[in-house]
């Protein structure tokens, strides 16, 4: 399936290796223990269900039961326009009371601290207050450096292989598809804040808009979570603070070294086209619908009243919005409403 990357996997100096016997660990450098290296994770996606291994044994994945909570109410910004945060509940009442094994794994993996800067930074001012002799220090102590990096990189890997199979292969198979077509947006935005446009000077001031948004540049890519080390592509819509990582058998949505996991029953998907008053630089391939102005007055025409009042494009873009009912929200725009189209209909099937 393309969704396939590789099928061994490297966390720092070890490899492993799925085989019909297990997972095989191997270490490429001498001085390295198995025992010490990350845990292996087998999870297999098929028609009669998931089921989890972490090595030796193969047991029934099991289900999380995230608590509820609701959305804090956001404070009015200036100017008299409320924008209210679309960020939803935060990572931390997000996380259920049993998560399951992986994902204690992954929270766990991205607290450690790594240890190899503070050996590098004590070696370098050791070396630079006993020179000329300090220098003598690099020999043995450099390949200390590198042996600690790899070492970190080991203990802040989570590894898991997944063997996804049947009609799970197939909807994941689509996900994939569609989060590379909206790769393919020349410009995609988390979109962090709205606000209405109440009264008639609000709406005048801003180019006779209905709404107010504060949003960001997102990123999106398909390298999953910094600590986890998979077989497969993992498509992710990366904000400023959060991201959402979708695996074939849960979302994950991170925020720093927290994280909590959205099993797909419980999104909730929606999906619009949308006109936007673009300010900024135009998108190549956004279809412009209409024009206004930066000042318009009632009829929407310019406000005379108002010096180098420019023209500005109202583009069609595609709006997507994820939540579930323990109060998850993110929000992004695409330059293109095909591709918000083509997400939100991928992510719908994973249910």
């Amino acid at each position: 399936m393309g969704f396939y990357l590789r099928t061994s996997l490297r966390a720092g100096p070890f490899r492993l290796n799925l085989s019909p016997s297990g997972i095989g660990v191997s270490a490429g450098i001498p001085g390295f223990r198995v025992g010490a290296g990350p845990r292996g994770n087998y999870v297999r996606i098929g028609g009669r269900g998931t089921y989890y291994a972490s090595a030796p044994r193969l047991a029934q994945m099991p289900a999380a039961h995230p608590p509820g909570h609701s959305s804090p109410p956001a404070p009015p910004v200036g100017g008299g326009i409320a924008l209210r945060e679309l960020d939803g509940a935060s990572v931390q009442q997000l996380v259920a009371a049993h998560p399951s094994d992986i994902v204690a794994q992954i929270v766990a993996a991205s607290r450690r601290m790594p240890m190899w800067p503070f050996a590098a930074g004590a070696l370098g001012l050791l070396v630079l207050l006993t020179v000329p002799f300090g220098l003598l220090l690099l020999l043995p102590v450099v390949p200390a450096v590198v042996w600690l990096y790899l070492h970190d990189q080991a203990r802040r890997s989570v590894v898991v292989f997944y063997q996804v199979d049947d009609e799970p292969a197939a909807r994941f198979e689509r996900l994939a598809a569609a989060h590379a077509l909206s790769r393919q947006a020349h410009r995609s935005w988390h979109v962090e804040a709205q606000g209405d446009l109440i009264t008639p000077y609000q709406r005048k001031v801003n180019a006779g808009a209905g709404a107010l948004v504060r949003r960001s540049v997102s990123a999106l890519t398909i390298a999953g979570p910094p600590v986890l080390v998979t077989n497969i592509a993992v498509p992710t819509l990366s904000a400023r603070s959060r991201s959402v990582h979708f695996l074939p058998d849960r979302a994950l949505v991170r925020q720093g070294s927290h994280y909590a996991e959205l099993p797909y029953s419980s999104l909730r998907v929606s999906v619009q086209a949308q006109r936007f008053v673009e300010a900024g630089s135009v998108p190549a391939d956004s279809r412009v619908v209409d024009t206004t102005w930066q000042y318009a007055n009632a009829r929407g025409g310019p406000d005379r009243r108002f010096k180098n009042n420019r023209q500005l494009p109202v583009m069609e873009y595609g709006r997507l919005t994820l939540s579930n009912p323990q109060g998850f929200l993110m929000v992004w725009d695409f330059s293109r409403p095909d591709v918000a189209y083509a997400l939100a209909a991928a992510v719908r099937a994973m249910k």
